[in-house]
């Protein structure tokens, strides 16, 4: 093992020689350090355009920001595809050390990098820098102790403890490439992925805790190992403290405490720039799971830089994602991009509400000085439903608040707004971005009172379009699909695992010169995004494309509606026509709030979209990083088979909502999903 003390004084002296070394002359000529000082800088306009005039320099100034144990050679590798970039060329470095290590060394060891609050356990933990780079550097020495290294890969199947973070950090300091599946994945599913994954080892827990249960991961994992074609090496478990504990496999088994207790530690590896950082599935079309690849040092640039840039946070600022490690939100903004930009992060192991009520958001803010937070519209509706006049305490650091995952509605940023006494951003972005692709940037300057229902304007760094299918562009206000010029800025994915040709296939082949976010959107005079819809959720009534957005937006309007979904149903007349599925606050008669919907929807959108389904349920289904499913109801709704998604909180809903289906004349031939399944 290389010495530690050797190794960083290395690490050190490269990181300033690569500041020397990257003072090389772009083939336009050598660059003005001056003005490549402000490329970065300034108000919204001025930065966004520099990243698209200037894309080598403007990256290269941003990369400054971290650590490269060995200076890249080429900012973007001209050699490289339009649809692989090859971004940072033969730099090397280590996401772990740009993360902790470089924190520590400056003095910053004792700041607290993860507060982990937990009210389904009724526990809190900090953990400073100095603290978590000790136990990464530990679980390190684990995983090398038992025969990962560099390139290898690590299935990582936690809740969402301060271990499951460890456990990401560990494989990137050694230069493996993890790959974090949802807590609580039906075996089925968890097998899935150890099958097209292959990890060489696997890192579990005991159990997740649930509002109303406890779930116990290791009969679940056992399951799906015995199931896949793939035999990991080994598993090491995390026996959660004050539970019921795993029973354990000889052999295959290892205790993560006392694995822990033995290690002597690790130095941190370096890679590769293009080298994977981490594979993430992501929901796919076809049976196969659809990993994405995200490059390590496109990933350790941008990130840090977002926080700044996008959601105008400070070093010393607390920051709270209120999301699952398992989704790609968890892994930019609960994990990466706050250690790297040396904030305080919060972990939560909760809901926004039953755990125990819909006080939680705001105690959590209150408690730990939160200055920014990211969540999603569902979170917001969840609080919404169970108490509307719930309001956050005077006097928290609260500036904004941040919203991705799916559309948010006017009616549920009106009411958030008021109840958390700061703007309510939307921003939208994608697994396979892995970072907003559009947002409201409070870090250079933009309105933070941005039009009603915009995601805001392309980040910089992407050079957004809107095509119709003939591959033209639309008109401002028109509805089309949302493409990104090539080449796609650095962080973005690089690949599908183990297909590629998928990869292009599914991305690069109808716009040809674009990447194609298979989302559908419009563009206002002021060059503000709309993000309506999945292009698959766009209705087409009679030739008249409309988002099933705007005719959720129209339902959400109605004073007793808390919650809704529009999808496409088969119409002999019109071929297509809108289906509307309600929750409501109060009860109602459901032939006469129909007809009060018929209205609203008219009033509101028009005739055109020919609105005249619509049935009351008791809840809709929602994925566990807040999204709902459409295409599985408009399935159902077309009398086709099919599989209650596996992300779904409660598959429970679709009982209700085949029945709601059946009142309105539709899936009248197909079994409840719910009951077959079961």
């Amino acid at each position: 093992m290389q010495n530690s003390r050797h190794f960083i004084t290395k690490l050190a002296t490269s990181h300033v020689k690569s500041f020397q070394v990257r003072k090389f002359a772009l083939e336009s000529g050598k660059r003005s350090t001056s003005r490549a000082a402000a490329l970065s800088v300034g108000d919204y306009d001025t930065v966004h355009r520099n990243s698209l005039k200037h894309k080598e320099q403007f990256w290269d100034e941003i990369a400054q920001n971290i650590v490269w144990h060995k200076p890249y050679t080429q900012v973007l590798d001209a050699d490289s595809l339009p649809t692989s970039p090859m971004w940072f060329r033969g730099g090397e470095l280590n996401t772990c050390y740009n993360a902790l290590d470089r924190h520590v060394e400056a003095g910053k060891g004792s700041k607290v990098a993860i507060i982990h609050d937990s009210p389904v356990t009724g526990s809190k933990r900090n953990i400073t820098y100095a603290e978590l780079l000790d136990e990464v550097k530990r679980m390190a020495g684990v995983l090398v102790k038992h025969g990962v290294t560099k390139g290898d890969k690590v299935l990582i199947y936690m809740p969402l403890v301060i271990e499951t973070m460890v456990a990401m950090l560990a494989c990137t300091r050694i230069g493996a490439i993890h790959c974090v599946v949802f807590g609580g994945f039906a075996a089925q599913e968890l097998s899935r992925r150890i099958t097209h994954l292959g990890p060489k080892l696997i890192i579990s827990a005991s159990c997740g805790i649930e509002p109303s249960r406890v779930v116990e991961y290791k009969p679940l994992l056992d399951t799906a190992i015995q199931i896949s074609s793939h035999k990991p090496d080994h598993c090491i478990i995390f026996q959660r403290p004050h539970l019921p504990e795993a029973k354990m496999q000889k052999t295959r088994d290892l205790d993560w405490n006392e694995e822990m207790a033995q290690s002597q530690g690790h130095d941190p590896v370096p890679v590769e720039s293009n080298h994977p950082c981490y594979i993430l599935h992501t929901s796919g079309t076809t049976g196969k799971p659809k990993g994405i690849v995200r490059p390590t040092g496109g990933h350790a640039v941008v990130l840090p830089w977002t926080m700044k840039a996008v959601f105008g946070i400070e070093e010393d600022d607390v920051w709270w994602s209120a999301s699952d490690l398992g989704w790609v939100v968890g892994h930019s903004y609960v994990c990466y991009a706050p250690l790297l930009n040396c904030n305080t992060t919060v972990l939560y192991e909760g809901k926004p509400v039953g755990t125990p009520d819909s006080n939680q958001f705001f105690r959590v803010i209150k408690e730990h000085n939160v200055k920014k937070m990211f969540t999603s519209p569902s979170a917001l509706r969840a609080i919404k439903k169970v108490d509307e006049e719930a309001s956050i305490a005077d006097g928290t650091q609260l500036e904004h608040c941040f919203v991705a995952g799916e559309c948010l509605d006017h009616v549920t940023r009106a009411w958030a707004e008021e109840a958390f006494k700061v703007p309510i951003l939307n921003n939208w972005w994608q697994t396979e971005s892995g970072f907003p692709i559009t947002a409201h940037c409070m870090g250079l300057g933009m309105n933070p009172n941005p039009p009603r229902g915009t995601t805001g304007k392309p980040v910089p760094g992407y050079d957004i379009d809107l095509l119709n299918s003939e591959n033209e562009h639309v008109g401002l206000g028109e509805l089309g699909r949302i493409v990104c010029r090539l080449p796609l800025p650095p962080g973005c994915f690089s690949t599908l695992y183990e297909a590629h040709t998928r990869y292009i296939d599914t991305y690069f082949k109808q716009f040809q010169g674009y990447y194609d976010t298979m989302d559908a959107g419009m563009k206002d005079k002021d060059g503000y995004i709309s993000v309506l819809s999945r292009e698959d959720d766009v209705i087409n009534v009679s030739g008249h494309r409309m988002s099933a957005l705007a005719l959720e937006e129209a339902l959400m309007e109605h004073p007793d509606v808390t919650d809704a979904i529009v999808c496409g149903v088969p119409d002999d007349l019109k071929g297509v026509v809108p289906l509307g599925l309600v929750v409501v606050s109060r009860d109602r008669d459901e032939k006469e709030l129909v007809q009060e919907l018929v209205k609203h929807v008219r009033d509101h959108v028009g005739p055109v979209a020919a609105f005249k389904h619509c049935a009351i349920v008791t809840a809709l289904p929602h994925t566990r990083n807040g999204k709902i499913p459409r295409g599985s109801i408009a399935t159902l709704a077309r009398g086709d088979k099919m599989t209650i998604p596996s992300t779904v909180e409660d598959a429970s809903v679709y009982s209700n909502i085949h029945a709601a289906l059946q009142r309105c004349g539709f899936a009248l031939n197909v079994p409840d999903p719910y009951s077959n399944q079961m």
